[in-house]
């Protein structure tokens, strides 16, 4: 063990959540345990200034619970960032079971965790993330009202996958246009690394689009599946990191723009659906940026997800909810371009804008 990994350690013995890193000023930590069902939940909502904490509950298999808590700290702490930039009256949170949702999760667990989430009264929404469905919100439901992404058949949303997989697309072609000049993606080559649900539907989208994609996931009979599905590629090299594409779609786990990874990438540019790409926000963001790879902020373009949870507290309609998704597009260009002018990264640049709104509304209910 080097003494790097025994300092943090040491850290966490201390001061467990508040040592955290990830941990930036959040306002709640909830841990949630209950023996009879086995949930062992924890939820962080990191910032309600703009309006009551909205983000998805995931279910992951978590080496330990340092890693867990990790994750819903910097998940919900991007929430915050996400609902700013994209115009939306809500702040952060987030949530994590720990636990295989394949073989684990059960409707009393979700029901127990759903009575967790009504006892905090409205300041945190949950929704759907990974590990869950648009029928386990359902199940939520029955418990508390502060759930989105329920059912349409039960007046919901439903699930928020498809847009926020036309997010993640707008994202991208507006990076396109601004890194090479035009956003048409006829013969361009995109690795999509994680085929899930909106990995899927953003393949979908670019091979429509006339791009070559080759996909990249970790269950194989997926990749089958997908590939024959859209006439995709699979990606079969030893390092996939290297491989010589245009545009890199990370949309599985986060953090896979890391120090083993960010000198390898030969894409020029990186815009994909999963949250906290990078390892190192200031590090990998200023290299991104010396090396020439345009990176479109992840809570910016995959802002879809929440507009369309959003939809169910503020009563939009289907159009409205596209044509904020769609925006993106143009919220990209205008952060690519601030980011050039004032020579800082794209993610300060998405940062900077995102917590200005925020400052000036607390600034407003001071007054």
């Amino acid at each position: 063990m080097t003494a790097d990994l025994l300092n943090a350690n040491e850290l966490h013995k201390v001061d467990p959540v508040f040592g955290q890193l990830s941990f930036d000023g959040h306002e709640q930590v909830v841990f949630c345990n209950d023996k009879d069902t086995g949930l062992k939940a924890i939820i962080g909502i990191h910032n309600t200034v703009l309006g009551p904490a909205l983000g998805g509950t995931r279910m992951w298999n978590y080496a330990n619970e340092w890693e867990a808590l990790n994750d819903v700290l910097r998940l919900s702490r991007g929430m915050s960032f996400k609902s700013s930039i994209s115009g939306l009256n809500l702040g952060g949170g987030k949530a994590v079971i720990i636990g295989d949702a394949k073989t684990q999760k059960t409707p009393e667990l979700m029901r127990k965790f759903g009575e967790y989430v009504n006892s905090l009264s409205g300041k945190y929404i949950t929704a759907e993330d990974v590990g869950m469905e648009t029928k386990d919100m359902d199940t939520v439901r029955e418990v508390t009202q502060y759930v989105t992404g329920i059912s349409e058949e039960k007046g919901g949303s439903g699930n928020p996958s498809p847009i926020t997989a036309y997010g993640v697309f707008m994202g991208l072609k507006a990076a396109t246009k601004y890194r090479f000049g035009s956003d048409n993606l006829e013969g361009k080559k995109v690795l999509v690394q994680g085929i899930g649900h909106v990995g899927e539907v953003l393949v979908q989208h670019l091979t429509e689009s006339g791009a070559i994609v080759t996909i990249a996931d970790i269950n194989e009979d997926r990749l089958q599946q997908v590939g024959a599905k859209y006439g995709a590629k699979i990606y079969t090299g030893a390092d996939l990191y290297s491989a010589e594409v245009d545009i890199y779609a990370p949309c599985a786990l986060g953090a896979t723009i890391n120090d083993d990874t960010i000198h390898k990438i030969q894409a020029k540019v990186i815009a994909g659906a999963a949250n906290n790409q990078l390892a190192n926000e200031v590090v990998h963001g200023t290299i991104l940026k010396d090396k020439g790879i345009l990176y479109a902020p992840d809570f910016l373009i995959n802002a879809g997800g929440v507009i369309n949870v959003y939809s169910e507290l503020a009563n939009l309609t289907r159009a409205q909810v596209m044509e904020k998704t769609e925006n993106i597009y143009n919220t990209s260009l205008e952060i690519f371009k601030f980011a050039e002018t004032n020579n800082i990264t794209t993610h300060q640049a998405a940062m900077s804008i995102a917590q200005k709104r925020i400052d000036d509304r607390k600034n407003e209910l001071r007054k």
